[in-house]
């Protein structure tokens, strides 16, 4: 059993068989239904990955920072969008790419967002491609697609000369909050009921773009939708499995993690995997309020008898019956990969328990 002994702890662990097989499983099933696959690269934020997710080539892709996007399209993407709604300032950096690329699509939802482009494109003789963000229910950003004032807004959108209006895009965010493959299931049927049914009345034709992992994982064909925005799914966490979208052993990243205290009178040790190393992202805590900060396993990815119950900068606070002693090497499978993997400038890249690459994603926004 591999210890590592060369990765200074905490080091994060992608297991690269595993994210080839769940960039295969999705890429394949979104060519079965004959949906667009735009897969999203704020998870992973590497070349590498992106590649994988489109078989080895490239294909259009979604990002969550302008610093994703540059990355992209300085590795040869050509489709990119940008699925976080469209700030005032940021328009300049979303000119600059979309006179780069093939297309390069920025996020509205309001009548302030395309006043401010339709003002930046006439003092620059430019225009933007455009999405308008729908709300499915998940209530953080979007019209309400059954508001008369929606339906306006989108007709503007599509009168105006300083965009292309290209579709509806919804991200079905609240089945992270499911309990069950049922749930997720229902709040997947919300997600492409907004789009059809806010597309249906406005008459035009609009790419209808979906989202969300858990959505996307439990269904065996995409339907009624154009194009899918998967991201989690190349890594999976402990939150995805416990909820339902994926098994244990689909998760392709872990923290390796070494003890470095152990209080046997107090059932209790800490390793060197903090806030920093896990985030404090809690995980299911609507399905189970003791789950604590990750899934503690020795390093064969067994789960153990032991509970990451608090966490400080630098230390992760461990209950245990039984304290390892220090020097101890472990693998926590983290709740959020997304967040986890942001914290690392590096990955270690692991083939049948060794490492075999390094990868590195991009950082800032």
């Amino acid at each position: 059993m591999n210890d590592f002994p060369h990765l200074t702890t905490p080091a994060l662990l992608v297991d690269r068989a595993i994210v080839e097989r769940n960039c295969a499983s999705m890429r394949e099933k979104a060519a079965a239904s004959g949906v667009i696959f735009r897969p999203h690269a704020k998870t992973h934020k590497t070349i590498e990955i992106a590649r994988m997710q489109h078989g080895g080539g490239i294909g259009p892709m979604t990002v969550s920072t302008f610093a994703e996007a540059e990355q992209l399209a300085g590795a040869g993407f050509r489709d990119i969008t940008y699925a976080v709604p469209i700030a005032p300032e940021k328009l300049d950096r979303a000119a600059k790419l979309g006179a780069k690329l093939e297309h390069f699509n920025i996020l509205i939802d309001s009548a302030d967002a395309l006043q401010a482009v339709e003002s930046f494109a006439r003092a620059h003789g430019v225009a933007f491609d455009v999405f308008l963000k729908v709300d499915c229910g998940y209530h953080r950003a979007g019209v309400d697609p059954d508001r008369p004032e929606s339906e306006e807004l989108a007709r503007q959108i599509e009168l105006s000369h300083a965009v292309r209006f290209r579709g509806l895009l919804t991200h079905a965010g609240h089945s992270y909050h499911a309990r069950t493959i049922h749930e997720i299931r229902d709040v997947g049927l919300d997600e492409r009921s907004a789009v059809t049914r806010f597309r249906d009345r406005l008459g035009f034709s609009l790419v209808r773009s979906i989202g969300s992992t858990p959505t996307a994982t439990v269904v065996d064909r995409f339907e009624e939708c154009d194009e899918v925005r998967p991201g989690n799914y190349v890594f999976f966490d402990a939150f995805q499995a416990t909820i339902g979208s994926c098994r244990l052993h689909d998760v392709a990243v872990s923290v390796l993690t070494t003890v470095i205290g152990s209080y046997p009178e107090r059932q209790a040790m800490i390793v060197d995997a903090g806030a920093l190393a896990l985030s404090k992202d809690l995980g299911p805590d609507h399905i189970d309020p003791r789950f604590g900060y990750g899934i503690v396993c020795d390093l064969s990815l067994k789960p153990l008898p032991m509970k990451i119950h608090a966490l400080s900068q630098e230390h992760g606070k461990v209950s245990a019956h039984n304290p390892l002693p220090v020097g101890t090497r472990l693998r926590i499978i983290p709740n959020h990969s997304c967040l986890t993997a942001a914290m690392y400038d590096a990955y270690a890249v692991i083939e049948r328990g060794s490492v075999v690459d390094e990868w590195s994603p991009v950082r800032g926004w």
